[in-house]
Protein backbone atom coordinates (compact mmCIF):
# COMPACT_ATOMS: atom_id res chain seq x y z
CA UNK A 1 0.00 0.00 0.00
CA UNK A 2 1.59 3.35 -1.24
CA UNK A 3 0.31 6.24 0.96
CA UNK A 4 1.68 8.49 -1.81
CA UNK A 5 -0.88 7.19 -4.49
CA UNK A 6 -4.38 8.60 -4.84
CA UNK A 7 -6.28 5.11 -5.05
CA UNK A 8 -4.55 4.31 -1.80
CA UNK A 9 -5.43 7.47 -0.25
CA UNK A 10 -9.33 6.53 -0.75
CA UNK A 11 -11.24 4.58 1.88
CA UNK A 12 -11.51 0.90 1.23
CA UNK A 13 -15.16 -0.93 0.21
CA UNK A 14 -16.67 -3.04 1.87
CA UNK A 15 -15.18 -6.04 0.33
CA UNK A 16 -11.88 -4.53 0.48
CA UNK A 17 -12.15 -3.93 4.33
CA UNK A 18 -14.06 -7.50 5.17
CA UNK A 19 -10.46 -8.51 2.96
CA UNK A 20 -8.29 -6.16 5.41
CA UNK A 21 -9.93 -7.76 8.66
CA UNK A 22 -9.35 -11.28 7.67
CA UNK A 23 -5.60 -10.73 6.46
CA UNK A 24 -4.97 -9.18 10.18
CA UNK A 25 -5.38 -12.60 10.65
CA UNK A 26 -7.39 -12.21 13.94
CA UNK A 27 -7.74 -8.53 13.69
CA UNK A 28 -8.85 -8.60 17.16
CA UNK A 29 -6.53 -10.20 18.79
CA UNK A 30 -4.41 -7.38 17.81
CA UNK A 31 -5.05 -6.50 22.03
CA UNK A 32 -3.87 -9.97 22.87
CA UNK A 33 -3.54 -13.70 21.82
CA UNK A 34 -7.05 -14.96 22.27
CA UNK A 35 -9.75 -14.46 24.59
CA UNK A 36 -11.66 -16.50 26.36
CA UNK A 37 -13.86 -16.39 29.63
CA UNK A 38 -12.92 -17.94 32.81
CA UNK A 39 -15.53 -17.90 34.84
CA UNK A 40 -18.97 -15.99 35.30
CA UNK A 41 -22.01 -15.69 32.79
CA UNK A 42 -20.40 -17.78 30.03
CA UNK A 43 -20.66 -22.02 30.37
CA UNK A 44 -17.33 -22.75 30.06
CA UNK A 45 -18.42 -25.83 28.21
CA UNK A 46 -19.35 -23.44 26.19
CA UNK A 47 -16.15 -21.36 25.71
CA UNK A 48 -12.50 -22.19 27.05
CA UNK A 49 -9.30 -20.39 26.15
CA UNK A 50 -8.09 -23.64 24.24
CA UNK A 51 -11.18 -23.52 22.18
CA UNK A 52 -10.11 -19.94 21.43
CA UNK A 53 -6.81 -21.06 20.84
CA UNK A 54 -7.58 -23.79 18.76
CA UNK A 55 -9.26 -21.14 16.30
CA UNK A 56 -6.91 -19.07 15.98
CA UNK A 57 -4.45 -21.97 14.74
CA UNK A 58 -6.69 -23.08 12.39
CA UNK A 59 -6.99 -19.74 11.12
CA UNK A 60 -3.47 -18.80 10.90
CA UNK A 61 -1.91 -22.75 10.98
CA UNK A 62 0.85 -23.60 13.75
CA UNK A 63 4.40 -22.90 13.80
CA UNK A 64 5.91 -24.36 16.45
CA UNK A 65 7.52 -22.69 19.38
CA UNK A 66 5.94 -19.39 17.77
CA UNK A 67 3.47 -17.35 20.26
CA UNK A 68 -0.13 -18.31 18.57
CA UNK A 69 -0.61 -14.41 18.28
CA UNK A 70 1.68 -11.73 17.74
CA UNK A 71 3.95 -14.58 15.73
CA UNK A 72 6.17 -12.04 14.12
CA UNK A 73 8.21 -9.85 16.11
CA UNK A 74 11.75 -8.62 17.91
CA UNK A 75 12.64 -8.18 21.42
CA UNK A 76 13.59 -5.09 22.86
CA UNK A 77 15.48 -3.84 26.24
CA UNK A 78 15.91 -0.79 27.80
CA UNK A 79 14.20 1.03 30.68
CA UNK A 80 11.42 3.21 32.26
CA UNK A 81 12.12 6.99 33.52
CA UNK A 82 9.59 7.97 35.63
CA UNK A 83 9.05 11.64 36.44
CA UNK A 84 7.38 11.00 39.71
CA UNK A 85 3.92 12.35 38.59
CA UNK A 86 2.03 9.41 38.50
CA UNK A 87 3.16 8.18 42.23
CA UNK A 88 0.34 10.48 43.51
CA UNK A 89 -2.32 8.41 41.72
CA UNK A 90 -0.53 5.23 42.40
CA UNK A 91 1.42 3.80 44.72
CA UNK A 92 3.49 1.37 42.36
CA UNK A 93 6.64 1.80 42.68
CA UNK A 94 7.59 2.04 38.81
CA UNK A 95 5.75 5.81 38.99
CA UNK A 96 8.33 6.94 41.89
CA UNK A 97 11.34 9.26 40.22
CA UNK A 98 13.71 7.32 38.96
CA UNK A 99 14.65 4.40 36.27
CA UNK A 100 12.84 1.31 36.01
CA UNK A 101 14.63 -1.84 33.85
CA UNK A 102 12.14 -3.10 30.64
CA UNK A 103 11.52 -6.16 28.70
CA UNK A 104 9.15 -5.47 25.31
CA UNK A 105 8.30 -7.15 22.50
CA UNK A 106 7.43 -5.00 18.71
CA UNK A 107 5.20 -7.56 16.96
CA UNK A 108 2.80 -7.44 14.13
CA UNK A 109 -0.53 -9.18 15.17
CA UNK A 110 -1.95 -12.14 13.21
CA UNK A 111 -0.22 -16.37 13.94
CA UNK A 112 1.46 -16.27 10.68
CA UNK A 113 5.83 -15.46 11.36
CA UNK A 114 6.11 -15.35 8.16
CA UNK A 115 3.94 -12.72 7.42
CA UNK A 116 5.02 -9.87 4.83
CA UNK A 117 5.78 -6.35 7.28
CA UNK A 118 2.86 -4.62 4.80
CA UNK A 119 0.14 -7.37 5.74
CA UNK A 120 -1.52 -6.12 8.27
CA UNK A 121 -2.01 -1.87 9.33
CA UNK A 122 -1.60 -2.68 12.81
CA UNK A 123 2.06 -2.96 14.86
CA UNK A 124 2.03 -3.60 18.47
CA UNK A 125 4.22 -2.94 22.09
CA UNK A 126 4.47 -5.05 24.65
CA UNK A 127 6.34 -4.31 28.06
CA UNK A 128 7.95 -5.71 31.24
CA UNK A 129 8.75 -3.54 34.28
CA UNK A 130 10.32 -5.26 36.85
CA UNK A 131 10.72 -2.84 40.34
CA UNK A 132 13.62 -3.19 42.59
CA UNK A 133 11.27 -4.89 44.84
CA UNK A 134 10.56 -7.50 42.47
CA UNK A 135 6.93 -6.25 41.34
CA UNK A 136 6.11 -6.96 37.47
CA UNK A 137 3.74 -4.67 35.77
CA UNK A 138 3.27 -6.55 31.89
CA UNK A 139 0.85 -4.42 29.33
CA UNK A 140 0.51 -4.91 25.97
CA UNK A 141 -0.35 -1.82 23.22
CA UNK A 142 -1.43 -1.78 19.49
CA UNK A 143 -1.30 0.98 17.07
CA UNK A 144 -4.91 1.48 16.88
CA UNK A 145 -7.22 4.08 19.48
CA UNK A 146 -10.48 1.34 20.03
CA UNK A 147 -10.51 -2.33 19.94
CA UNK A 148 -13.34 -4.05 17.63
CA UNK A 149 -15.59 -6.15 20.11
CA UNK A 150 -16.21 -6.14 23.98
CA UNK A 151 -16.25 -9.56 24.98
CA UNK A 152 -14.80 -13.04 24.71
CA UNK A 153 -18.39 -14.67 23.00
CA UNK A 154 -17.90 -12.04 20.16
CA UNK A 155 -14.57 -12.60 19.86
CA UNK A 156 -14.50 -16.47 19.22
CA UNK A 157 -17.65 -15.77 16.75
CA UNK A 158 -15.34 -13.97 15.05
CA UNK A 159 -12.44 -15.94 14.98
CA UNK A 160 -15.55 -18.91 13.36
CA UNK A 161 -16.71 -16.19 10.83
CA UNK A 162 -12.60 -15.25 9.33
CA UNK A 163 -12.15 -19.48 8.94
CA UNK A 164 -10.53 -19.64 5.67
CA UNK A 165 -12.72 -20.95 2.91
CA UNK A 166 -10.36 -24.71 1.77
CA UNK A 167 -10.42 -23.31 -1.96
CA UNK A 168 -9.61 -19.69 -1.47
CA UNK A 169 -7.63 -20.00 1.69
CA UNK A 170 -8.96 -17.05 2.51
CA UNK A 171 -12.03 -15.48 4.54
CA UNK A 172 -15.47 -15.25 2.96
CA UNK A 173 -16.07 -11.66 2.54
CA UNK A 174 -19.96 -12.19 2.68
CA UNK A 175 -19.42 -14.26 6.23
CA UNK A 176 -17.07 -11.48 7.85
CA UNK A 177 -19.38 -8.81 6.59
CA UNK A 178 -22.53 -10.47 8.08
CA UNK A 179 -20.61 -10.76 11.42
CA UNK A 180 -19.36 -7.35 11.68
CA UNK A 181 -23.40 -5.91 10.68
CA UNK A 182 -24.27 -8.19 13.82
CA UNK A 183 -21.85 -6.31 16.11
CA UNK A 184 -22.29 -2.73 15.34
CA UNK A 185 -19.95 -2.09 18.67
CA UNK A 186 -17.24 -2.48 16.01
CA UNK A 187 -18.33 0.77 14.59
CA UNK A 188 -15.52 3.03 15.70
CA UNK A 189 -12.82 0.24 14.70
CA UNK A 190 -14.03 -0.42 10.93
CA UNK A 191 -14.02 3.23 10.36
CA UNK A 192 -10.24 3.59 11.30
CA UNK A 193 -9.45 0.53 9.49
CA UNK A 194 -10.75 1.39 6.13
CA UNK A 195 -8.35 4.50 6.17
CA UNK A 196 -5.29 2.67 8.19
CA UNK A 197 -2.39 2.62 6.75
CA UNK A 198 1.24 0.16 7.34
CA UNK A 199 3.41 2.14 9.05
CA UNK A 200 7.32 1.69 7.81
CA UNK A 201 8.78 2.18 11.34
CA UNK A 202 7.87 1.07 14.37
CA UNK A 203 9.19 3.82 16.04
CA UNK A 204 7.03 6.51 14.72
CA UNK A 205 4.12 4.92 16.03
CA UNK A 206 1.46 5.73 18.95
CA UNK A 207 0.51 2.59 20.96
CA UNK A 208 -2.62 1.97 23.03
CA UNK A 209 -3.41 0.41 25.85
CA UNK A 210 -7.18 0.00 25.43
CA UNK A 211 -8.35 -2.19 28.26
CA UNK A 212 -9.07 0.31 31.64
CA UNK A 213 -7.69 -0.38 34.47
CA UNK A 214 -7.18 1.34 37.83
CA UNK A 215 -4.67 3.57 39.54
CA UNK A 216 -4.82 3.11 43.73
CA UNK A 217 -3.09 5.58 45.70
CA UNK A 218 -1.51 5.53 49.48
CA UNK A 219 -5.13 6.38 50.53
CA UNK A 220 -6.95 3.32 48.83
CA UNK A 221 -8.09 5.32 46.03
CA UNK A 222 -9.29 4.36 42.79
CA UNK A 223 -8.79 6.28 39.81
CA UNK A 224 -10.04 4.88 36.42
CA UNK A 225 -7.35 5.03 33.48
CA UNK A 226 -6.16 4.06 30.14
CA UNK A 227 -2.37 4.58 29.20
CA UNK A 228 -0.72 4.97 25.57
CA UNK A 229 2.51 5.59 24.57
CA UNK A 230 3.57 8.81 22.24
CA UNK A 231 6.62 8.47 20.13
CA UNK A 232 9.38 11.27 21.11
CA UNK A 233 11.65 12.81 18.29
CA UNK A 234 11.73 10.32 15.79
CA UNK A 235 12.70 10.87 12.68
CA UNK A 236 9.82 10.52 10.21
CA UNK A 237 9.46 7.01 8.60
CA UNK A 238 8.50 6.69 4.78
CA UNK A 239 5.60 7.68 2.86
CA UNK A 240 5.38 4.03 1.61
CA UNK A 241 6.39 0.55 2.74
CA UNK A 242 9.47 -0.84 1.10
CA UNK A 243 7.79 -3.00 -1.61
CA UNK A 244 11.06 -5.07 -1.99
CA UNK A 245 11.24 -5.72 1.57
CA UNK A 246 8.88 -8.21 3.67
CA UNK A 247 11.04 -7.70 6.77
CA UNK A 248 11.43 -3.65 6.64
CA UNK A 249 10.33 -2.93 10.36
CA UNK A 250 13.10 -4.81 12.04
CA UNK A 251 15.68 -3.23 9.45
CA UNK A 252 14.33 -0.05 10.52
CA UNK A 253 14.51 -0.67 14.33
CA UNK A 254 18.01 -1.43 14.22
CA UNK A 255 19.05 1.59 12.02
CA UNK A 256 17.31 3.39 13.98
CA UNK A 257 18.61 2.12 17.10
CA UNK A 258 21.87 2.31 15.38
CA UNK A 259 22.02 6.14 15.63
CA UNK A 260 20.91 6.08 19.89
CA UNK A 261 17.78 5.38 21.84
CA UNK A 262 14.28 5.22 20.96
CA UNK A 263 11.86 7.07 23.22
CA UNK A 264 8.06 7.02 24.06
CA UNK A 265 6.36 9.31 26.50
CA UNK A 266 3.89 7.51 28.46
CA UNK A 267 0.54 9.21 29.13
CA UNK A 268 -2.35 8.13 31.58
CA UNK A 269 -5.73 9.65 30.87
CA UNK A 270 -8.16 9.56 34.12
CA UNK A 271 -11.47 8.67 33.42
CA UNK A 272 -14.54 10.51 35.06
CA UNK A 273 -17.68 9.16 36.19
CA UNK A 274 -19.78 7.59 33.77
CA UNK A 275 -16.25 6.77 31.62
CA UNK A 276 -16.85 2.95 30.42
CA UNK A 277 -14.57 0.41 32.01
CA UNK A 278 -15.93 -2.61 30.87
CA UNK A 279 -15.80 -1.84 27.38
CA UNK A 280 -12.98 -1.80 24.93
CA UNK A 281 -14.80 -0.26 21.83
CA UNK A 282 -15.58 3.03 23.32
CA UNK A 283 -13.18 5.91 23.62
CA UNK A 284 -13.05 8.06 26.80
CA UNK A 285 -13.76 12.03 25.50
CA UNK A 286 -11.20 13.58 24.13
CA UNK A 287 -10.87 16.36 26.95
CA UNK A 288 -10.09 13.92 30.30
CA UNK A 289 -7.26 15.13 31.73
CA UNK A 290 -3.69 12.97 31.04
CA UNK A 291 -0.50 13.12 32.98
CA UNK A 292 2.56 12.64 31.64
CA UNK A 293 3.94 9.15 33.41
CA UNK A 294 7.30 9.22 32.36
CA UNK A 295 9.59 8.32 29.23
CA UNK A 296 10.18 4.34 27.85
CA UNK A 297 13.66 4.21 26.42
CA UNK A 298 14.66 1.19 24.10
CA UNK A 299 18.43 1.07 23.72
CA UNK A 300 18.64 -2.18 21.81
CA UNK A 301 16.79 -5.02 20.16
CA UNK A 302 17.60 -9.39 20.21
CA UNK A 303 16.26 -12.06 18.20
CA UNK A 304 12.75 -13.00 19.71
CA UNK A 305 14.20 -17.30 18.76
CA UNK A 306 16.78 -16.83 21.64
CA UNK A 307 16.30 -13.24 22.92
CA UNK A 308 14.88 -11.62 27.01
CA UNK A 309 11.43 -11.48 25.44
CA UNK A 310 11.12 -15.19 24.46
CA UNK A 311 9.95 -16.68 27.66
CA UNK A 312 7.99 -13.54 28.44
CA UNK A 313 4.23 -13.97 28.65
CA UNK A 314 2.73 -10.67 28.38
CA UNK A 315 -0.60 -11.40 30.42
CA UNK A 316 -1.70 -8.01 31.39
CA UNK A 317 -3.40 -9.09 34.32
CA UNK A 318 -0.03 -9.40 35.70
CA UNK A 319 0.38 -5.89 38.20
CA UNK A 320 2.45 -4.71 40.82
CA UNK A 321 0.32 -2.73 44.11
CA UNK A 322 -1.30 0.40 43.05
CA UNK A 323 -2.41 -1.16 39.66
CA UNK A 324 -5.61 -3.11 39.84
CA UNK A 325 -7.68 -4.47 36.72
CA UNK A 326 -11.19 -3.13 35.95
CA UNK A 327 -14.45 -4.99 35.04
CA UNK A 328 -13.55 -5.31 31.59
CA UNK A 329 -14.60 -8.99 30.54
CA UNK A 330 -11.68 -9.20 27.74
CA UNK A 331 -8.59 -9.16 31.16
CA UNK A 332 -9.37 -11.99 32.35
CA UNK A 333 -10.50 -13.64 29.17
CA UNK A 334 -6.70 -12.67 27.74
CA UNK A 335 -4.47 -13.80 31.12
CA UNK A 336 -6.67 -17.28 30.49
CA UNK A 337 -5.84 -17.31 26.72
CA UNK A 338 -1.97 -16.41 27.09
CA UNK A 339 -1.57 -18.93 29.13
CA UNK A 340 -2.77 -21.65 26.88
CA UNK A 341 -1.00 -20.12 24.24
CA UNK A 342 2.83 -20.02 26.17
CA UNK A 343 1.78 -23.30 27.28
CA UNK A 344 1.69 -24.67 23.72
CA UNK A 345 4.71 -22.89 22.48
CA UNK A 346 6.84 -23.30 25.26
CA UNK A 347 6.70 -27.11 25.31
CA UNK A 348 7.19 -26.89 21.22
CA UNK A 349 10.70 -25.86 22.20
CA UNK A 350 12.27 -22.43 20.59
CA UNK A 351 10.81 -20.72 17.52
CA UNK A 352 13.03 -20.92 14.54
CA UNK A 353 14.30 -18.04 13.17
CA UNK A 354 12.04 -17.12 10.87
CA UNK A 355 11.44 -14.21 8.41
CA UNK A 356 9.12 -13.73 5.12
CA UNK A 357 10.48 -14.26 2.17
CA UNK A 358 12.14 -11.07 0.72
CA UNK A 359 13.71 -9.45 -2.67
CA UNK A 360 16.10 -7.32 -0.74
CA UNK A 361 19.91 -7.89 -1.59
CA UNK A 362 20.61 -6.61 2.13
CA UNK A 363 21.00 -9.53 4.85
CA UNK A 364 18.34 -9.37 7.18
CA UNK A 365 18.68 -10.52 11.15
CA UNK A 366 16.43 -13.15 12.02
CA UNK A 367 13.22 -12.05 13.55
Amino acid sequence: MHQGSERDARPLNARQTCLRLAAIGAIVVVSGTAFAYVGGWLDPDRLTPDRVVDALEANSGVHAGFRRNHAKGVCVVGHFESNGAAHALSTAALFERGNTPVIGRLALPGGNPYAPDSSVPIRSFALQFTSPNGEQWRTGMNSMPVFPLATPQAFYDQQLAARPDPNTHKPDPKRMGAFFAAHPEAGAFLAWVKTAKPSASYATESYYGLNAFYFVDAQGKRQAVRWHLEPLGAEAAPAAQPQHDANYLQGDLQRRLEQGPLRWRLVVTLGAAGDPTDDATKQWPADRPTVDAGTVVITRSAQQDDGPCRDVNYDPTVLPRGIAISDDPLLPARSAAYASSYERRTSEGPPQSALAPSHSSQPERAQ
